[in-house]
């Protein structure tokens, strides 16, 4: 039983972790949480600290999975792509070699020349809709629009888009919610499939290179024109999945928390974005801000080190919790307000800092400003469904959301 009970226990701190950020904030060096096996870092100054020093906090186990793999899930696997060190979870040298084609496949240019097509998605989706006076905008729109940017990104067919988010939402599910052995496994078979996809475009591009980023991935982390060899591919593979579910899960989540936080509250603040399109790009970092997507990575020390007033050993694991830092007093008025009116401000942590800061920030948030000017401008009238209870977010730290968005106009 006492590993469903620590499940259960994490889940409830995964669904509203701000209590214990605030508690943490206010205690006398680190707060060491038996949930979640580690040192919590949670103050703005010592999450800075630990992000600049990757010598000292390695990011090798930084999505450390919460659950198990059963004896099931264990048979399957074997038959995909095995994990690989990727920019999430890599140092130095090894890092920089991973970070290097993403910064150029996600640069302001790129970014710039996919906006029409972010656009274009997102009246596509808004149109399947708009006529129904009903949605539920999860489903229906921020878990959609950001797999198809991020598979457009890529260089995926557009019809392999379904089935690769799909394949992403069920390898987070595999290592991240309790699931039945039955379930892993079925889970597995879909994250191989997905594997073996991105195999087909990884081997793809190596004979016949487009402008794409899977093409840049190839020739950056398999310099040559010669075939792949199978460690080649297990590393593109697993960097691609890692590429590919990053995209889409936590500008989802994004977008799904910034709608439900707008029409929260009499919807006062969703009336002035309505009335003030100028209000966006303030609205666009006060919610990454106010409850951050990724709220957590886990982080390792390589070497005995001193952190906020705590000695600890080499090798303990510490939780660098960004959604921490975001509603830290001594950086922020009313720190735990959602406020559309302040100043824009893209100090804030949402995004990481140092080495890691995320390199498709730019993307995510342009994302986001798109659907606020879509939404504001053609649903003006949204609000939350009546007779709805207030959605709960999900158990999750690496793409917190509303699990559903039942609205109306």
């Amino acid at each position: 039983m006492g590993w469903h009970d620590d499940q259960a226990r994490r889940d409830e701190l995964y669904r509203d972790p701000y209590p214990l950020y605030d508690r943490a904030r206010r205690a006398e060096g680190l707060t060491y949480v038996p949930e979640f096996d580690a040192w919590l870092v949670a103050r703005d100054r010592e999450v800075r600290q630990v992000l600049l020093r990757a010598e000292d906090f390695s990011s090798a186990n930084s999505l450390l999975p919460d659950v198990p793999l059963s004896e099931a899930a264990l048979g399957v696997l074997p038959r995909g792509f095995g994990p690989r060190p990727t920019v999430v979870s890599s140092d130095g040298a090894a890092h920089r070699r991973h970070r290097a084609p993403l910064n150029r496949g996600l640069s302001a240019a790129r970014v710039a020349a996919l906006l029409p097509y972010v656009r274009a998605c997102a009246v596509e989706l808004v149109d399947g809709f708009a006529a129904d006076g009903f949605a539920e905008l999860v489903e229906a729109y921020a878990q959609r629009l950001p797999g198809m940017v991020v598979g457009r990104l890529i260089g995926l067919d557009p019809a392999d888009v379904p089935a690769a988010v799909h394949g992403g939402h069920r390898a987070e599910e595999l290592l991240f919610r309790p699931l039945p052995p039955e379930g892993q496994a079925a889970a597995a078979e879909d994250v191989v499939a997905l594997q073996h996809l991105l195999d087909g475009y990884v081997r793809d591009r190596r004979a016949d290179p487009r402008d794409d980023l899977c093409s840049i991935m190839v020739a950056a982390l398999a310099p040559g024109t010669g075939e792949l060899t199978l460690e080649q591919r297990h590393e593109l593979v697993a960097s691609l999945q890692n590429l590919l579910i990053a995209g889409f899960l936590t500008t989802g989540a994004l977008i799904g928390t910034t709608l439900l936080h707008l029409l929260d509250d009499d919807r006062r603040q969703w009336r002035m974005l309505c009335a003030d399109p100028s209000l966006i790009p303030a609205a666009v970092e006060e919610a990454a801000r106010h409850d951050t997507a990724i709220q957590a990575f886990r982080r390792t020390t390589t070497r005995p080190v001193s952190l906020g007033g705590t000695q600890l050993p080499a090798g303990a694991a510490v939780l660098v919790a960004y959604g921490a830092a975001n509603r830290d007093a001594e950086r922020y008025e009313r720190p735990g307000e959602f406020d559309i009116t302040r100043p824009v401000n893209r100090q804030h942590l949402a995004f990481g800092h140092g080495p890691h800061g995320c390199p498709g920030s730019r993307l995510a948030r342009e994302q986001l400003r798109l659907t606020l000017e879509l939404l504001t401008s053609r649903l003006p009238g949204l609000r939350p469904a009546p007779g709805r209870p207030r959605p709960r977010m999900r158990p999750t730290l690496i793409h917190r959301s509303p699990e559903t968005l039942h609205v109306t106009w």
